[in-house]
């Protein structure tokens, strides 16, 4: 790598998977985002998913913190059809105290479309991703969070291999409608670098099976 991950020189990849393929957030995007977002936003109680209307600021946003190095947003692509259905990211990159690299990274800012749920996206999604963080990245851990009140995503989460850690109280904004001004639970779970080989088999296997 010529530049450091979640730095402006660097280039992130184009994660190739069985089922998705997950592409470098762009404007690109927005338009299938768009009718993604719309389908049915009932699974969306306690996630930040955009309306279609905002999905350009909303990728504007996310892009803006790409280029303060916090996040790194990437579009999820059916392989099927070619169309964006959901989005994904990593962020909250943390460094090694000796400075040598990023010790551990949290996958978030996910949500995808009704249509594209219960299909084994998810799972391949996460696939890539641990495997691009463990493998290339060089982290010793990943983080994924949660509200504590999502059964449905902690369920998901739970499914990938994730330990539960622990409910970190009052730890977040709340994106539950009502609750603009109030912090929320957040549950924790990780995953760690010594974890991986026997999450990655499990993780494959499932998808034998979709």
């Amino acid at each position: 790598m010529s530049a450091a991950p979640f730095s402006a020189g660097f280039v992130w990849p184009v994660l190739e998977g069985q089922l998705v393929r997950l592409e470098p957030l762009g404007h690109r995007h927005a338009g299938d985002l768009a009718v993604a977002c719309e389908e049915d936003r009932r699974s969306y109680l306690f996630t930040r998913v955009p309306v279609a209307a905002d999905v350009p600021a909303y990728v504007d946003g996310q892009l803006g913190k790409a280029a303060a190095g916090k996040l790194a947003p990437y579009a999820v692509v059916d392989r099927e059809s070619g169309r964006a259905v959901g989005v994904t990211a990593y962020c909250d990159p943390r460094t090694w105290p000796d400075g040598r690299g990023h010790s551990a990274v949290e996958i978030g800012f996910t949500w995808m479309a009704a249509s594209a749920q219960g299909r084994g996206f998810n799972t391949d999604a996460k696939l890539q991703l641990f495997e691009f963080a463990f493998s290339t990245l060089g982290v010793n851990r990943v983080d994924l969070m949660t509200d504590a009140r999502n059964l449905r995503c902690r369920a998901a989460i739970e499914k990938v291999g994730a330990t539960f850690e622990g409910v970190l109280r009052s730890w977040s904004r709340s994106w539950m409608p009502g609750e603009d001004a109030l912090l929320r639970d957040t549950a924790v779970y990780s995953v760690l670098n010594t974890e991986w080989p026997d999450r990655r088999a499990a993780l494959t296997a499932r998808l034998m099976t979709v």
